[in-house]
């Protein structure tokens, strides 16, 4: 007889969707411990995070409000259309153009003094015809030609300019103004051992009076200034011989008290 053979079964074990079910229940409890131990609140750290807000370090950057002094004062002004202003009073303010005004009228008068001064010395003394006066913004200059101190190309004060020169300091003794001494020379050149150019006579002869002024009279030395322009400023065309005369001169510049600190 045949034996019959045995049929195994092909549906042991458990379903395939259990797999399924059972890694979905485990994420479920997973997510549940989760959600458990997040609840759970840490004190120490949480004592620690609001200490830190009672100190306000994050907020240090901050700048801190200005304190208004009577806010409520301000407040009122503003209300009722006022504003401050420290300059109510316009008495208090300084007119600069005033202030200006009041300094050119005195600088004027100055040299009208000085000038008035000047002149009536050279009426006294039978001057005018010898030295010549005018007032500029300098001051007051005093012009003596070349024919009344030197001879011809030279820096040598003749014996006849000294009398002038001595009125001159008397004047001068009684005014304490600066004085600067300027040479001037027509465009006809120079030059010889003592004198290449017009520069060095120029300067030569300013540098005299100065010398003279101060070995006769004692006066201080930081008083004067010798400046010599050569040919480079004429006080007429150097076309004819009567011109040349008139640009061959020393000019004594009685500064203005305002300009002696420039000159």
């Amino acid at each position: 007889m045949k034996r019959r053979s045995a049929k195994r079964n092909s549906k042991s074990g458990a379903p395939k969707w259990m797999v399924t079910y059972s890694d979905m229940v485990t994420l479920i409890l997973v997510f549940f411990i989760l959600l458990f131990s997040m609840s759970q609140i840490d004190l120490v750290k949480f004592e620690a995070i609001s200490e830190s807000f009672k100190n306000r370090m994050i907020f240090d950057f901050y700048p801190s409000p200005v304190p208004m002094e009577n806010p409520t004062e301000n407040t009122s002004n503003q209300e009722s259309g006022k504003n401050s202003n420290e300059f109510e009073n316009p008495t208090q303010l300084e007119n600069i153009n005033d202030r200006d005004d009041t300094t050119a009228e005195e600088t004027d008068d100055s040299l009208d003094k000085l000038m008035g001064d000047v002149g009536q010395y050279l009426d006294n003394n039978s001057l005018n015809n010898v030295i010549s006066a005018s007032r500029t913004e300098r001051g007051v200059v005093l012009v003596l030609q070349e024919s009344v101190l030197f001879d011809s190309g030279e820096a040598i004060i003749v014996d006849s300019g000294k009398p002038f020169l001595d009125k001159i300091a008397k004047l001068l003794s009684n005014i304490p103004n600066h004085v600067k001494v300027e040479g001037h020379t027509d465009n006809r050149p120079i030059s010889n051992f003592r004198y290449p150019s017009n520069w060095e006579l120029s300067g030569a002869r300013a540098s005299s009076v100065i010398r003279y002024l101060i070995n006769e009279n004692n006066f201080d030395d930081s008083r004067f200034t010798a400046v010599g322009y050569g040919a480079t400023r004429p006080i007429v065309p150097n076309t004819s011989a009567i011109n040349w005369s008139k640009n061959r001169r020393v000019e004594m510049v009685i500064l203005e008290s305002k300009n002696q600190n420039k000159e």
